[in-house]
Parts: C-alpha cells; structure tokens; sequence
C-alpha cells in the first residue's frame, strides 16, 4: 500500500503490467484499422489512462487513485471523498476517464456520481448526477469514455445494461434508448472524429463484457442506439505493455 513516500515508477508499472491483460478488449489495435480514442490498460481490480502530454499516469485500484508524474519520477496518492464501489462478481471495477483538459473523471459503480481530479492543482470535487430516468435504482457506471465529437461523457451499467450521456458540466446523465441491453459492461470506446465520415457504417461505440463485444450505433441525437453483440475491437496484445515500458524508461 502507499506509505505517503515517492517511489520509483517504472518498476511498478512494468512489474503490474506483466500480470495477463484481462478485462476489456479495449486499448488493443481494433479491426479495419479504425482507432478508437482513450486507450484503456486493464488489469485485475485496476485500470489506468496514460497522459503523454502531461507525462503522467494515472492509477484506479481498489486502494483509490494514485497519479505517476514520469518526469520525476514519483507517485502521489488523490483520496476520493465518499468513493464507494462493489467487488466482483457483483459488478466490473469502477473506470477512470481523461476530460479534454486532461482532468481525471472516477465513477462509482454503485452510485451516479462523478469524482474530477484537476489535472493542475489534483484538487477533487465530487459531482451527483440528475438522472433523467432509472431513479428508483441504484444506478452505477462502471465504464466511462469521453467523445470529443459531442463533448460529452459516455458511461455504461453493468447491473442494469443502459448506456448514459454525461453533460460535460457533470450535472447530468440522460439515459440512451437502447435496442437491447448491454448487460455486464466492463469498458467503453469512441471512435475518433477522424474516421467518422469515412467509416459511417462502423460503430461509434465498443462496449466490452466479459461475454464478449458489443457494437453501438448512435442516433445523430444521441437519445437512441442500435446495439448489436459483435465486437469491434481486438484483444490486448503485448504493445501495451511495451508503449508502458517506453512511457517509463524501463525503469
């Protein structure tokens, strides 16, 4: 666990990323060639995005959020007021997304809440989201990805298989209408603004659950979706952990 002290980043880095990459398809090269944007490393109980503009990683476990500044390098803890998930085999583990700004957004997979990290001062603020439908449940995300094109957050359920918009305000969630339900989503990926005109046909969204790939085809409003369970991405393979070993230095 962290003692409050700075350590050496790389080999904690390289030493977890040698653990098999399991969870989400996500952050692996996906077919046809299209990338998707926020490339996600998972691993057991954690998740983590990479900033390269800001040099830094950023950490999800069970223990809460921990940021790697690669420039020093060091590690230092960002304790989240309130944060609450449950463990497997109730739900996947909470995600962590990257704003346009390089802020770091927590969800809880057991509440409709938002936790935002400035990427300047790791100052926290939490954010309860007004839901527009679903509120006699216990709505959780336990995915989360944000879409440049719409500058909007998507979240996911797992316990309930809906799909949501977050404003970029994160003040509120409006629930996408689905073809079917998405059940057990463990992770989530837009497509890139670049290839939108020339792949239109292909998914704007892939959804990972631990039985499989599904692909989401929104509506140009955003209210509706076609879901289909047929993946749109690959698995991880070994470049992840070799981008990791080039972030870091090998140290």
């Amino acid at each position: 666990m962290w003692n409050g002290n700075a350590v050496p980043v790389g080999g904690f880095l390289l030493a977890t990323a040698s653990v098999l990459l399991v969870g989400c398809d996500i952050g692996g090269a996906p077919r046809n060639g299209v990338g998707y944007e926020s490339p996600q490393f998972e691993l057991p109980n954690a998740r983590y995005r990479v900033d390269t503009e800001r040099s830094r990683v950023w950490l999800l476990a069970r223990e809460g959020v921990f940021v790697y500044d690669l420039s020093r390098p060091e590690r230092v803890p960002v304790p989240l007021p309130g944060w609450l998930s449950v463990d497997a085999p109730y739900s996947c583990p909470p995600d962590l997304a990257l704003g346009p700004k390089g802020e770091a957004l927590i969800t809880s997979n057991t509440l409709p809440t938002l936790w935002r990290i400035d990427p300047e001062s790791l100052a926290v603020t939490v954010h309860p989201l007004l839901l527009d439908a679903d509120t006699g449940k216990d709505v959780g995300f336990s995915a989360l990805a944000y879409s440049a094109q719409h500058g909007a957050f998507i979240a996911a359920s797992y316990v309930h298989g809906s799909l949501w918009r977050i404003d970029p305000l994160l003040e509120r969630a409006q629930k996408i209408s689905l073809s079917a339900p998405i059940p057990e989503a463990c992770g989530v990926a837009v497509r890139p603004r670049s290839s939108q005109s020339a792949l239109s046909r292909l998914a704007d969204l892939c959804v990972h659950t631990p039985r499989g790939g599904w692909s989401v085809l929104l509506a140009p409003d955003w209210r509706s979706a076609q879901v289909s369970a047929a993946p749109c991405t690959e698995h991880p393979s070994p470049s992840n952990v070799a981008r990791l070993n080039d972030l870091t230095g090998g140290n």
